[in-house]
């Protein structure tokens, strides 16, 4: 961490609490070779990825596909609620899939 902030830093070394944060945040993404990934990948098990960089794909495949942005919201909004009926879906199914296990486990016992 010394190294890199020795890089980010300005010669008289006044600012290096505000590029403290930028420091964690780039020894933290890069690949170290002791562990085979990088440090939050390790803890996370994930690749991180910045919001602004998803944000900009998005945007880029808005452009790309001339979209409206309207009628996207609309869809990942409907995307949202097919998703929770499903889920409700889902947990009834395996309610109802419990209480007949149950019934035929106290058919079994009998």
């Amino acid at each position: 961490m010394k190294q890199i902030l020795e890089k980010v830093v300005n010669k008289n070394r006044k600012d290096w609490s505000m590029k403290l944060v930028d420091t964690l945040w780039a020894y933290q993404m890069t690949y170290k070779t002791l562990i085979g990934t990088s440090p939050y990948k390790f803890v996370y098990g994930k690749v991180c990825h910045l919001p602004l960089e998803l944000e900009y794909k998005a945007y880029w495949a808005i452009k790309e596909f001339n979209l409206d942005l309207k009628l996207s919201e609309e869809k990942r909004i409907l995307q949202i609620q097919e998703l929770e009926e499903f889920r409700f879906h889902s947990y009834d199914n395996a309610k109802i899939y419990k209480e007949r296990t149950k019934l035929l486990q106290g058919k079994r016992i009998k």
